[in-house]
C-alpha cells in the first residue's frame, strides 16, 4: 500500500504521527508528511489506524 498526505487538508494535529511514527511525521510547517510512501506489510495495519484517525481525512490511501 502507498499513503500520501493532502496538504491542503492536513490541520497538523498530529494524530497519524502518534499512531504511526514509522510512516508519518510533524514537518518544520507543523503538517503531517509522509516518511515511507510504500508501507511496509508489517506496518499497514498500524497506518491504516493512522489513516482512520485523521480528523480532515487528509491522508490518502493508494
Amino acid at each position: 500500500m502507498k499513503v500520501k498526505v493532502n496538504k491542503d487538508a492536513c490541520i497538523g494535529c498530529g494524530a497519524c504521527a502518534a499512531i504511526c511514527d514509522k510512516i508519518f511525521r510533524i514537518n518544520d510547517e507543523g503538517l503531517s508528511e509522509v516518511i515511507k510512501p510504500e508501507v511496509p506489510k508489517e506496518d499497514e495495519e498500524t497506518a491504516k489506524e493512522a489513516i482512520e484517525s485523521c480528523p480532515t481525512g487528509a491522508i490518502i490511501e493508494e
